[in-house]
């Protein structure tokens, strides 16, 4: 069981999303038109609000029972808290299945599981995850997109790059959604959705593994300042940072410091 997270982590994934969410389903709506999408680790039902907006009939919010129902955005019988690094326990089904930069927290142990309760609700998952090094309240598992494809190819399922070149440079949409965003679709499934189809062939799987200009140049600002020798704060915040952040940051001065590993 994944632990509870504070009001102002929601407070602030609220904001965040809910502007992101508006520039993106639309993009997404022209390419897959579902009657129904249900939100894996929906928070407090940002996207879900949009689609529903945008006229899909059919949501379902799944999360945590530490989310505050007073926040929802979404109608409450539409939210089911549940643990989502166990079996779903949904029996219905969905035209699209949405989990937006949920897979970090989660242990590893639960990788395997929560792919597989997100590819049993519906034939095409809208997915991101975040990136080694990208950092965040509680990232549990941060890894590149690869260690993702393998997961949904054993369910066979297929990643399509589709949304990535569009979203790049827009000011509307987070970083880490612009970065990490991909389609799965299930291969079977592919003749029934010919704009997606057009971009799973259009995909260039050794691109999926990239690092948006404002991760890049916040994590080169960070390392910059660490490194400067007036700050005495350096491994007390190096210990505040998330491991894997950390470390990097470590191996990035000592390559600055002329020092080996």
């Amino acid at each position: 069981m994944i632990q509870g997270y504070p009001p102002e982590f929601f407070e602030g994934l609220r904001k965040t999303a809910r502007r992101s969410a508006e520039r993106v389903v639309p993009l997404v709506l022209e390419l897959v038109s579902p009657s129904s999408v249900v939100d894996v680790g929906c928070g407090v039902g940002s996207w879900l609000a949009v689609f529903r907006e945008r006229g899909v009939r059919t949501i379902l919010g799944i999360d945590g029972e530490y989310v505050d129902r007073g926040r929802l955005e979404i109608p409450h019988e539409c939210f089911r808290a549940r643990d989502v690094t166990r079996p779903l326990d949904v029996v219905e089904r969905f035209d699209l299945v949405v989990t937006l930069e949920v897979a970090e927290h989660l242990p590893p142990e639960a990788a395997d599981a929560f792919v597989g309760s997100v590819t049993e609700l519906g034939p095409v998952v809208l997915f991101s995850a975040a990136v080694p090094g990208q950092g965040g309240f509680r990232h549990l598992n941060e890894q590149w997109p690869p260690y993702w494809v393998e997961r949904f190819e054993q369910r066979g399922f297929v990643p399509i790059d589709a949304l990535r070149d569009e979203l790049w440079e827009t000011t509307e949409v987070e970083w880490w959604y612009a970065q990490n965003v991909l389609f799965f679709c299930r291969r079977d499934q592919l003749d029934r959705h010919a704009a997606l189809k057009q971009r799973w062939l259009m995909t260039d799987r050794r691109r999926l593994s990239v690092v948006h200009p404002k991760l890049y140049t916040e994590k080169c600002r960070l390392l910059s300042e660490l490194s400067d020798p007036r700050n005495l704060s350096l491994r007390a915040s190096l210990r505040a940072l998330p491991g894997q952040t950390a470390r990097a940051l470590r191996d990035g001065i000592r390559r600055l410091r002329g020092m080996t590993p």
